[in-house]
């Protein structure tokens, strides 16, 4: 099989359901734009995502965004949540901003806890912290969210492989529905959740089998990506 690598962005619209897809390279970066007819979301705020989301929609719009959901902790998840927190205070923003993380992931904790230490004096919003663990359902106005549990892990200095902390995200809307499955090995949830999905967004970031429980290959992305009417293969090696 010829390997396939993504030319982002990676765009994807049906009527007012609306994703942008700015970038998602393994140890480098991912940042997305989700939209729907009233509302603008940021899917994994990786290194670059205030620039992008400035030439996509331009500052006020930016402050406009009230809900970020996150994947898991890896740098190339969270990078650029530090610098965007920073920029709505710099902005004034003055809504909430809720940030949506799975329970126990340390990195979310981490930058906030610092952020408002250096910054909490002269905040102009509020930062709503939502940990997620249990399946729950959630609403953002007229948008669904389902997260789900992943399988990604991460190898330790002692060579060990090591679970994280991990969410997918299933978004509806107004009949239509995405899988953003974020990083994991092939895993049951996934699967299920993006079948018969509008558009599946599918990580395939194994470079060959002995990475598998880490990230899935192209095979296994594929795989589970042809049971939704659409799929993206992201995430992959360069």
């Amino acid at each position: 099989m010829n390997k396939y690598v993504p030319k982002y962005p990676l765009v994807w619209q049906k009527d007012d359901f609306f994703i942008k897809i700015f970038t998602s390279i393994p140890n480098l970066a991912t940042g997305i734009l989700m939209a729907t007819k009233n509302d603008k979301f940021v899917i994994d705020p990786g290194d670059g995502i205030l620039k992008y989301l400035t030439n996509e929609i331009g500052p006020k719009k930016i402050l406009e965004i009230n809900d970020i959901f996150v994947s898991h902790g890896h740098h190339d998840h969270v990078g650029g949540l530090w610098s965007y927190l920073t920029y709505l205070s710099v902005m004034k923003k003055k809504k909430p901003l809720n940030i949506y993380y799975p329970k126990g992931c340390m990195e979310i904790i981490s930058i906030h806890n610092a952020f408002q230490q250096v910054y909490g004096h002269e905040l102009t919003y509020q930062i709503k912290l939502i940990e997620i663990d249990d399946p729950v359902t959630l609403m953002c106005n007229s948008l669904k969210i389902e997260p789900f549990k992943v399988k990604h892990s991460e190898i330790t200095k002692e060579g060990e492989i090591e679970f994280i902390p991990s969410l997918g995200f299933k978004f509806i809307y107004d009949g239509k529905s995405i899988c953003y499955g974020g990083d994991t090995a092939y895993c049951e949830t996934l699967v299920e959740k993006s079948k018969d999905a509008d558009l599946a967004i599918i990580e395939a970031g194994a470079e060959d089998e002995e990475e598998t429980d880490l990230h899935m290959t192209q095979e296994q992305a594929i795989k589970i990506g042809e049971t939704a009417k659409e799929y993206f293969l992201v995430h992959v090696p360069e």
